[in-house]
């Protein structure tokens, strides 16, 4: 029972997938369901999708996952949630092109750099988007001088060599919709601030499981007003 539009409080709960298939609960414009959208479709794993309304959050739903956020998996009656959970538990169940570094140190690196991400960057964005207007110039700050700890940690082509791997999918989700701070609150990530991120940036763009679930900068600056506005449209461009 795939669902494109936002399911929401009241919706009837869909029945289990089938045995043996894979289900996402996710919300089109979310940066965390995105991580595992990227997965899902660089691993190439079939599935289908139920979208859910993050503000009128349908009752099974909040059944299935206590902390009420998407993504969430769901397959043979095993339910997976949190982001960064579900993308390992994906490489867990479906090996083949594992996305997830097998190296020790090179998964303590990328888990290092998310951490970095965590305490540097992902707070000071949170407070451009949601926080005071007054408040946004140290914040914009903030951000940017956080920004550079990723800047400094992407040394090659990708952030683990020349091909994308789980760090670049982890983070890619933000990067897209940094237009969305420009457009909304006056930040840019530019090139000569930030000469490697946006470089990789370009690569990234190039990725074919990037363009399967990206939207473009138009979207996510009209989903940014809605955000703002504090009337998120997640079915934004979805025919009535």
């Amino acid at each position: 029972m795939p669902s494109e539009k936002a399911m929401k409080t009241g919706s009837t709960c869909p029945p289990p997938p089938v045995p043996g298939k894979l289900r996402l609960y996710s919300m089109r414009l979310c940066p965390y369901a995105e991580r595992t959208r990227l997965f899902l479709a660089a691993k190439g794993i079939e599935h289908e999708t139920i979208n859910i309304h993050l503000r009128e959050k349908p009752e099974w739903f909040l059944e299935k996952t206590p902390v009420g956020q998407v993504p969430v998996l769901e397959k043979d009656g095993k339910i997976v949630y949190e982001s960064l959970v579900c993308n390992e538990y994906l490489d867990g169940i479906y090996p083949d092109k594992c996305i997830t570094p097998r190296d020790p140190l090179e998964k303590a690196h990328q888990s290092m750099v998310l951490a970095l991400w965590d305490a540097k960057v992902i707070g000071f964005y949170n407070k451009l988007v949601f926080g005071k207007e007054d408040e946004r110039p140290t914040m914009a700050k903030q951000f940017v001088d956080g920004l550079q700890y990723i800047e400094n940690a992407l040394t090659q082509p990708f952030f683990s060599g020349d091909k994308a791997d789980a760090l670049d999918y982890n983070l890619w989700p933000w990067f897209e919709r940094f237009s969305m701070l420009k457009s909304c609150v006056g930040v840019e990530v530019s090139a000569d601030k930030f000469p490697k991120l946006t470089a990789w940036m370009e690569r990234m763009l190039e990725l074919t499981e990037v363009k399967a679930c990206s939207f473009s900068p138009e979207v996510h600056d009209q989903y940014g007003k809605t955000l703002l506005a504090g009337k998120s449209d997640y079915d934004l461009g979805l025919e009535e």
